[in-house]
């Protein structure tokens, strides 16, 4: 909190707040400076005058409205009319009173967190109370602090013993360890966990402190369905008590109430940005609900969002939606879910189905209560005693407030004046706003709030973590950049073919694969002889099988999955073969089941072949088509990109999906034939036994190169160790 904040939450001027910092012998001179938590206490004891000033004109200006409504009351009785003007000024007076007294009540709240902090549990490793720990280089003064006692009593022990060193002096482990044993302590070594990488770090709680907590729920399904008219029913309906009348969402996630228990809803844009958030460490959401229309049935964005909610591992219920269109036919969509592994529960299947008009409100008492029965059989829980984590739902850029971020709190309890650090930004929680717009003071787990106080705007899906001390938090969010920026420029590391063997070494017992091909059955065949793959009880799952181009989609899916994509007869764009490579994701093309099945054998058993590395070499766009009887169709090309040459091999690509796959036969440069054609220049192109090209057809030339398997693995052992040695050096 800033000494400005703190001055407008009295209502007084900053400079007074300056003023009384230096009679406390505090050195504060800008009004934009940052309290510390010892500077409010002491603050809030020494400006208590004026607030009890306050209070006071406060109590005077209520007893005096108290005696105009009896005036008002004996006006009325004697049936006299006061006058309209002063009616009106006398109820502004009521209701500005009202403000002050909810405002002041917020400052006593603010008040009562900054001096309460303590109270809160480090999500750092606890240590016994007789234990004492020892960090490299300790000062005589820092193991004072450490026992509890002053420095100066510490110092005159060690005399004693016959050591001459100072307060501010290093003190060994093994003379240290020998002073503690005085004060009946155990002197103990610090091992340094890297609490910076807060998305791996693994906070452990005891049984006793974890507390039931709301559920967690996305809706996600195919456009037009319904999502966002249920949503909006739930959120109108189901308010909580005390809250109803003109609620207006005001981030993107809220609670409602069901039989006095909580749900939390996030309200993502689509599935993409939902495993968008997965794919960063953002595993927000308990429960997923699948939305399909009784009239249209299961539709491609349907089965996309069954492929994330799946590879997500969270239970799923699906609301058949529009039951009331005459249209409307549920035991089709039922049967249509069925053959993607959603078998109702009435049928004897896992899944939760639900028939539900959004719109008039018919089944969502029902889909609620399904929502609460897996809540309660799940049994989710969370410590809010300590400090929180959680993850961001959404942010923006306010030119008034700064960044404001919407995060969900998934564990501990986020305060009014935690340092935290979000993603790689960092600051001190400046205010606190729920799902209806009110400022609170605290958020608990599975509550979603708005916060502003952080230096930096950070992307959906970043995690935060709130922390002791300010200047911690600076420290982990200066190295959280670095290692960002080292991480970027080696891209992510994700699961290949390459490293297959070694990381089921290393005790995975699972491949996931996303399959794309250019027919269902080909997707079919391609699926099913890579899910009978099973060496030493590793087994293959494929998590999406689909016809079509490579999409972003796929990529963000693996990336979130950490899976492989298999592509059979289809080819991907070059944007999508950058972003791929962005993403970290691996991308095996193929056009013969067999040499798929092949390659996943033999790398989980460790014995891949050589590699032989394509390379593209040329890519050309056909402008023009010319028939002739004796040469077949001669397409009018241009070159986009690098050489195309004669005999090489190629590629017709048509949509994203691969139509032709052999060489090229000949070249011609207006009437000569010639080897080769180089970018930005046009030519006549011949495919080998091959005449069924289309205007807009992109001819891609290529060839294979071999590569050892050695010469790769040695590259990649280079870039880890160097990677690694990066990461040493920043947490040095």
């Amino acid at each position: 909190m800033s000494i400005e904040d703190y001055a407008l939450e009295l209502g007084i001027d900053s400079s007074e707040v300056i003023k009384k910092l230096k009679e406390l012998g505090y050195k504060y001179n800008n009004k934009e400076d940052i309290l510390d938590d010892e500077a409010i206490i002491m603050l809030d004891q020494e400006i208590g005058d004026l607030s009890s000033e306050e209070n006071n004109l406060t109590e005077e200006l209520a007893s005096k409205f108290e005696m105009e409504d009896r005036a008002e009351e004996a006006a009325l009785a004697y049936n006299i009319e006061l006058d309209e003007e002063v009616k009106v000024k006398e109820k502004i007076k009521k209701k500005d009173s009202v403000k002050v007294q909810k405002d002041e009540d917020l400052v006593l709240k603010k008040k009562n967190i900054y001096k309460n902090k303590t109270k809160l549990q480090s999500n750092k490793e606890t240590v016994e109370s007789n234990v004492v720990l020892y960090k490299e280089g300790m000062s005589v003064a820092d193991l004072a602090a450490s026992l509890g006692v002053t420095a100066t009593d510490l110092v005159k022990k060690l005399i004693e013993m016959g050591l001459m060193i100072s307060s501010s002096q290093a003190i060994s482990f093994e003379d240290a360890s020998i002073i503690v044993l005085d004060y009946g302590k155990e002197l103990v070594k610090e091992e340094t966990t890297d609490i910076s990488n807060f998305e791996e770090y693994v906070i452990t709680d005891k049984e006793e402190d974890l507390e039931s907590r709301p559920a967690v729920v996305t809706i996600m399904g195919h456009v037009d369905h319904g999502k966002t008219t249920l949503l909006d029913y739930i959120r109108n309906s189901h308010v909580a008590s005390g809250e109803a009348g003109g609620i207006t969402q005001a981030i993107g996630a809220y609670q409602v109430e069901k039989n006095g228990k909580k749900i939390t809803f996030i309200d993502t844009p689509g599935h993409a940005a939902f495993t968008e958030m997965r794919a960063r460490g953002a595993s927000v959401t308990d429960i997923v609900i699948i939305i399909v229309a009784a009239d249209d049935g299961v539709m491609p964005q349907t089965k996309e969002a069954i492929d994330h909610a799946k590879a997500a591992g969270v239970p799923i219920i699906v609301a058949i939606n529009k039951i009331d269109k005459p249209g409307a036919n549920p035991e089709r969509v039922m049967q249509e879910l069925a053959e993607y592994g959603l078998t109702p529960d009435i049928w004897g299947g896992e899944t939760l189905f639900n028939q539900i008009s959004a719109k008039n409100g018919v089944g969502i008492e029902n889909l609620l209560d399904n929502i609460l029965l897996i809540a309660e059989l799940e049994s989710y829980k969370a410590n809010p005693n300590r400090y929180a984590v959680g993850s961001v739902i959404e942010s923006r850029l306010d030119k008034h407030l700064g960044p404001v971020v919407t995060v969900l709190i998934q564990n501990g309890t986020l305060r009014i004046g935690d340092p935290i650090v979000v993603g790689t930004s960092f600051g001190k929680v400046r205010s606190l706003k729920n799902d209806k717009g009110i400022e609170i003071v605290s958020a608990s787990p599975s509550t979603p709030v708005e916060i502003t106080g952080v230096n930096e705007v950070p992307s959906a899906g970043d995690k935060f973590m709130a922390f002791e001390t300010e200047k911690e938090a600076k420290q982990v969010s200066e190295k959280r950049k670095e290692i960002q920026k080292l991480n970027a420029s080696h891209g992510s590391k994700a699961v290949t073919l390459d490293d297959l063997f070694a990381r089921v070494q290393e005790g995975v017992k699972e491949v996931k694969v996303i399959i794309k091909a250019d027919v269902n059955g080909s997707a079919e065949a391609v699926k099913n002889s890579l899910e009978k793959i099973e060496v030493e009880n590793v087994k293959v799952r494929v998590i999406r099988s689909s016809v079509g181009a490579i999409t972003e989609s796929d990529i963000v899916l693996a990336k979130a999955s950490n899976a492989i994509i298999v592509g059979f007869n289809v080819r991907p764009s070059n944007q999508i073969k950058d972003y791929a490579k962005e993403q970290g994701v691996e991308i095996r093309l193929y056009d013969i089941i067999y040499k798929a099945v092949e390659e996943m054998t033999d790398a989980l058993k460790g014995m891949l072949e050589p590699v032989y590395e394509e390379k593209i070499i040329g890519e050309a766009t056909v402008k023009q088509l010319f028939k002739f009887s004796k040469v077949g169709t001669i397409a009018g090309s241009y070159i986009t990109d690098g050489i195309v040459k004669k005999d090489a091999k190629a590629r017709l690509i048509r949509d994203g999906v691969v139509v032709y796959n052999g060489e090229i036969g000949s070249l011609q440069r207006e009437k000569d034939a010639v080897k080769e054609v180089k970018k930005g220049l046009e030519c006549g192109i011949t495919l080998n036994n091959y005449s069924d090209i289309k205007i807009g057809d992109v001819i891609e030339a290529y060839e294979m190169v071999e590569v050892k398997r050695w010469v790769l693995k040695l590259k990649e052992l280079k870039v880890q160790w160097w990677r690694k040695y990066r990461i040493y050096l920043l947490m040095k």
